[in-house]
């Protein structure tokens, strides 16, 4: 509405941020948020189990430095590029919700910022100054604290971050009550703090125990020591990650649990939503196997043995980022922003005059026979494009044609009739928020597509069209006679 639309026709533009962001996450809590804490408490081991005449194991140091420096080059550079890619993608997608979500939790991103600069220059102190640190105990203590003050700066991070995630879900009472407090202790924010928080300690183990086998000889004592203290921190967090799992699934509202077989798989996949489930089970069940396994036959794990789970469990954390996303639809801000970036207490307004007339960047405010189905592409640019494409993935044809019959010519009325009441059919999809002329003309529009099979071009292919109505020369002369007003009373005063 107050921003030119930049759209993906062959992508679908939330797809981007969901892939930027989910391998995002994966670098964040399988490398960062798990990882380091579990490299800390390794690096702390070699020093108590150090031979009487050794600062630390140097054998064991080695090994626990080579994994350190895999986590170290990943997180810096495709989980910094990931990071940095979030915010471009979701500014460019949907930067509504972005510019909502930053007037609410200023102060906590401000924070989150300065955390992460400090994560930043603790995790190049703490790798660069690791060989260093060898040279006396003194020294290497110190550096053990480092790597706890970067464990805790990592989770704070996400104490923060989780907390606008919860936000975007489930905002409470902060739609009655517009402060950062209450934005900030929404109540799905402990849960799913409770639950990722022991979930990333455990995926940080089972890549950990991977590394090991990647970094120590088979059969070698350090190996079979590493592997056993892998298995063990895996044990350690397994019972918090699921009584978190327990937790976020009691508080999680009743839409969002009827979301779910949709979210898990999308629509096309929706019927294999127990299939699905079982792999989440498996995948769980599957890690506290290894890690039994890895404790009591630490000589029988070996690379073959780790990597399926290793994938498994960050592929449990891409799932679970795209259930997350998804189940909170029809809102991308709970109860207060459609998922089409328009406001709920809008909506009223855009029914009674037509969304066109209050958009600021569309080619026609006035519908006639003329301009139909060009002002049908705009109102779907402005209600739809968020998450559909044209032609690409999530297709609005393909929504149609998979109800109406593969290759069918779609029927006007019908779609007239479904389109109004799609949020009571499918209430992951927000209601249609035009008019009656809005809605004839975007039926129009994807009558049209599915003839033409062409394309939607965003904002930066297409360029940019201001409706003339709301252009700066003539919102300027509308406002000219309460100016007026204004000063006149100013002068009398």
């Amino acid at each position: 509405m107050d921003f030119p639309m930049f759209h993906l026709d062959w992508l679908n533009d939330r797809f981007l941020i969901a892939v930027i962001a989910i391998i995002h996450v994966m670098i964040n809590h399988g490398l960062a948020v798990g990882f380091i804490p579990y490299i800390t408490w390794l690096e702390y081991k070699g020093v108590k189990n150090a031979p009487p005449d050794q600062i630390t194991d140097n054998k064991w140091d080695h090994l626990i430095y080579n994994k350190m420096k895999v986590a170290f080059i990943i997180t810096t550079t495709i989980g910094a590029m990931t990071g940095v890619g979030i915010w471009f993608s979701v500014a460019l997608v949907s930067p509504s919700s972005i510019g909502s979500l930053i007037r609410v939790f200023y102060w906590a991103w401000f924070t989150e910022w300065v955390v992460f600069v400090t994560e930043v220059v603790l995790i190049m102190i703490y790798y660069l100054t690791w060989k260093n640190s060898n040279k006396s105990l003194n020294a290497k203590l110190k550096h053990i604290r480092f790597g706890a003050f970067l464990s805790i700066a990592s989770w704070i991070t996400m104490v923060i971050i989780v907390s606008i995630l919860g936000f975007m879900m489930d905002p409470g009472n902060w739609n009655t009550d517009k402060s950062l407090l209450n934005g900030f202790t929404n109540p799905i924010y402990l849960p799913q703090l409770a639950f990722r928080t022991p979930v990333a300690m455990l995926v940080g183990g089972v890549f950990g125990m991977l590394l090991t086998t990647i970094f120590s000889r088979k059969d070698s004592e350090i190996r079979t020591k590493a592997i056993k203290y892998s298995g063990r921190w895996v044990l350690l967090w397994t019972p918090f990650a699921i009584a978190g799992a327990i937790y976020y699934w009691n508080v999680m509202p009743e839409a969002m649990k009827a979301n779910m077989s949709t979210a898990v798989g999308s629509m096309d996949f929706e019927q294999y939503y127990d299939l699905l489930k079982y792999f989440i089970v498996g995948t769980a069940s599957l890690s506290i196997i290894l890690a039994i396994w890895a404790v009591a036959k630490p000589k029988k794990v070996n690379f073959a043995v780790v990597v399926l789970p290793c994938l498994l469990v960050f592929g449990f954390l891409g799932i679970f980022e795209r259930v997350r996303e998804f189940v909170r639809k029809p809102y991308v801000i709970g109860n207060y922003m459609y998922s089409n970036l328009l406001r709920e207490e809008d909506y009223p307004l855009y029914k009674k005059d037509g969304i066109l007339k209050h958009a600021t960047y569309a080619s026609v405010h006035e519908i006639t026979p003329e301009n139909e189905v060009m002002a049908g592409r705009d109102v779907f640019m402005l209600t739809c494009s968020r998450c559909h494409t044209t032609n690409g993935i999530n297709s609005i044809i393909d929504v149609f044609e998979s109800m109406y019959g593969k290759g069918k010519p779609l029927n006007e009325q019908a779609m007239a009739t479904y389109i109004p009441a799609m949020h009571q059919g499918r209430a992951f999809m927000p209601p249609f928020p035009g008019n009656k002329k809005e809605l004839e003309a975007l039926v129009a529009y994807i009558k049209q597509l599915q003839e033409s099979g062409e394309s939607l071009q965003g904002a930066q292919s297409a360029g940019v069209a201001i409706n003339p109505l709301n252009a700066v020369d003539e919102v300027a002369k509308r406002l000219e006679p309460e100016a007026a007003q204004n000063k006149e009373m100013e002068t009398t005063k």
